[in-house]
């Protein structure tokens, strides 16, 4: 790709992500409005739950071939089962913290992370996939937090079977769906552990 910028290209913030099923999402929101009572903070109640594989600013005239890059490397994977596990925190170098829901099986979601570099020519970096409840929480708020949280369980799962490409204007504002990439191999997709179990 040309990476050329041109003053009247309009810029978008790309961002791929895997969507956990719609039941997940409901329980991870409970969790999230749970988190804003505690620290008097409601951002992230309404924001999508996802887990993050790839985020990149480019103009919007590259993304078609964004986009063909992404449907070779979808046509490459097999579908897999994510399991969620135990929430954690991250301490940032600011001194805030993320909290999160850890993925107990994290090789399928970095061997597909590692896959997305590559596709783009990309040198390896470190991924942990997660899912994220809240961001820049303080150090006593978090405490709070977590005297909650590290006592439960989050024992979820889903079928991966895409990934999905989203954009937002780089100024900020809300993403939109751009594409879902339907991995190539889904016919042998494993049953499901925990597929009727939702007991936090």
């Amino acid at each position: 790709m040309n990476t050329n910028i041109e003053m009247t290209d309009t810029i978008y913030d790309y961002l791929i992500v895997v969507n956990p099923d719609v039941l997940i999402a409901q329980d991870v929101t409970r969790i999230r409005q749970f988190v804003a009572t505690e620290v008097n903070d409601a951002t992230m109640v309404g924001a999508p739950v996802h887990i993050a594989l790839f985020r990149s600013a480019f103009p919007e005239r590259f993304q078609s071939d964004f986009i063909t890059m992404l449907e070779d490397a979808a046509r490459q994977q097999g579908g897999f089962v994510v399991y969620t596990a135990k929430m954690d925190t991250y301490q940032h170098a600011d001194g805030h913290n993320s909290v999160f829901i850890n993925i107990a099986n994290p090789k399928p979601l970095i061997d597909l992370h590692r896959s997305i570099l590559q596709t783009f020519e990309l040198k390896p970096q470190q991924f942990r996939p997660h899912i994220l409840l809240a961001r820049g929480v303080g150090k006593a708020e978090t405490g709070k937090v977590m005297a909650t949280l590290s006592q439960q369980m989050f024992v979820r799962s889903f079928n991966c079977h895409c990934f999905t490409l989203l954009r937002r204007p780089v100024e900020g504002g809300k993403y939109e769906r751009v594409k879902d990439f339907v991995f190539g191999d889904i016919e042998h997709l494993p049953g499901s552990l925990f597929i009727n179990n939702y007991a936090a």
